[in-house]
């Protein structure tokens, strides 16, 4: 029985943009999608929004004042949900192994009931040279042991987890993730060309935040931003908050991956969705100024962007169109994650995840599973 029928909108599906078009639910899923003539049913009229996939963010370190490792994580998660981002990837920063096996063991059931998609460890084996917001103290080597440890703690739901390739046993700790079915992205590091083919040969598919965090490009030695860029296996995550990345660096390398490789995430601090002020990330002291986070030595710590504010500035600051938007803050995502089954696009079949957007891309509304999430935007 249909539950709910939207209508009228601007509709992006994998096929392109569907003028004065119509998403019937059935359920928790989309039953049909269509243009023109609506079926019968319980009926929301759009009225010429854009209706595009629910947002997917796989880099995230918490929102609405609340890190993902703090007393309540649901505040986080509500805090994106009400920007549009319905599937989460919980983002942890460097500690020491045995702290972040007791994080990664409380997450692990989150990941159990629904509420995140997985689990990102972004650290702790990171370069000190390219360590950003980390701790340079627990930073450390992936050795096996390690690396065995923290698995254990998650129980299948460590999705993705972030390694210097320069580092001592960055190649076999690569393999033994890849083994055990886990996304190991490169970052926070200073390698050279000659230390990241390796890895990737290894099985690394991922640039942690493309740029940022990372010895820059440079026309004798391209670092980890070339040979990231260059290798059609990586996909690449960009912070597209027009202060970790200026557009054209965005332009550059969205038009050069394409969309079957380029990721918008938010990298988002406990700030995102607060206002300025100080807080804790990994146990450093991080200032936010003018919706900015950094440390006391003024590197960015993060970020307070938002994927609904992520897929704005991709269109609106950096020129591309409404279906490679689409394709970087969902279809993409999804698809890096092994959920393109269930969530990222609107076709028949998929979960009910929506996000209405005005002209200039921001909430209307979002639903989630069919029902509408309470925003707070009326």
């Amino acid at each position: 029985m249909t539950r709910l029928v939207l209508t009228g909108a601007r509709l992006v599906t994998p096929q392109g943009v569907v003028e004065d078009g119509w998403v019937a639910v059935e359920g928790d899923l989309i039953n049909s999608v269509g243009s023109g003539p609506a079926p019968d049913g319980p009926a929301v009229d759009l009225a010429g929004a854009w209706l595009v996939p629910g947002f997917v963010d796989v880099h995230c370190h918490g929102a609405g004042g609340r890190a993902f490792t703090g007393q309540d994580p649901a505040q986080a998660i509500a805090a994106h949900r009400r920007h549009g981002t319905t599937s989460t990837i919980a983002s942890l920063v460097s500690r020491p192994i045995p702290e972040l096996a007791r994080q990664i063991a409380g997450l692990a059931e989150l990941v159990q009931d629904g509420a995140i998609a997985g689990i990102h460890l972004e650290g702790p084996f990171l370069s000190a040279a390219r360590c950003g917001a980390h701790d340079p103290r627990v930073l450390r080597a992936p050795d096996l042991d390690s690396v065995r440890t923290l698995l254990d703690a998650g129980r299948g739901t460590i999705r993705m987890v972030t390694i210097a390739p320069e580092l001592e046993h960055a190649v076999e700790a690569t393999r033994l993730l890849v083994d055990n079915g886990v996304i190991v992205a490169i970052g926070h590091t200073d390698a050279a060309v000659a230390q990241v083919v390796p890895a990737v040969e290894a099985g690394a598919s991922v640039a942690t935040h493309l740029f940022n965090g990372m010895r820059p490009l440079h026309h004798r030695e391209p670092g980890p931003v070339g040979a990231l860029l260059e290798d059609e296996r990586v996909t690449v995550e960009l912070i597209c908050d027009l202060v970790h990345l200026h557009p054209t660096a965005v332009r550059l390398a969205a038009h050069h991956a394409g969309t079957g490789r380029t990721v918008l995430i938010t990298d988002a601090m406990a700030a995102a969705g607060m206002g300025d002020g100080v807080y804790d990330l990994g146990g450093l002291e991080v200032t936010v100024q003018d919706g900015v986070p950094t440390l006391a030595g003024g590197s960015l710590a993060g970020s307070t962007l938002t994927m609904d504010r992520a897929f704005a500035n991709f269109v609106l600051s950096c020129g591309m169109s409404v279906p490679e938007a689409v394709a970087a803050t969902a279809t993409r995502p999804a698809e890096l994650i092994g959920l393109a089954d269930r969530v990222g696009a609107i076709r028949p079949g998929l979960r009910a995840d929506f996000v209405v957007l005005d002209e200039e891309f921001k909430v209307r509304d979002v639903y989630r599973v069919g029902e509408k999430e309470d925003t707070g935007w009326h």
